[in-house]
């Protein structure tokens, strides 16, 4: 399960480093951007489709932002992140 793949994954890192996960299913990697400033890290994905059908165009648009705290302490040029 999900759950049990993140949990090896925790269970397994070695450092004591913190760690966050933002689901962003549905957004390809170049829809996604983080920012690390004033000690906070924001992540946000857009994502815009529009189609043509027989009855005309149908469009979706999604989007996500969630924004985090970093912990006391914590250089902000020492987070990494990846998608």
């Amino acid at each position: 399960s999900r759950m049990r793949r993140l949990g090896m994954m925790l269970s397994s890192s070695c450092s004591q480093s913190h760690l966050a996960l933002v689901d962003v299913k549905g957004f390809d990697p170049s829809d996604v951007s983080v920012t690390v400033k004033d000690g906070k890290v924001t992540v946000s994905a857009e994502h815009k489709e529009e189609h043509n059908t027989l009855l005309g165009k149908t469009r979706n648009y999604r989007k996500l932002l969630k924004e985090f705290s970093l912990p006391p302490g914590v250089d902000e040029d020492e987070v990494t992140y990846s998608v």
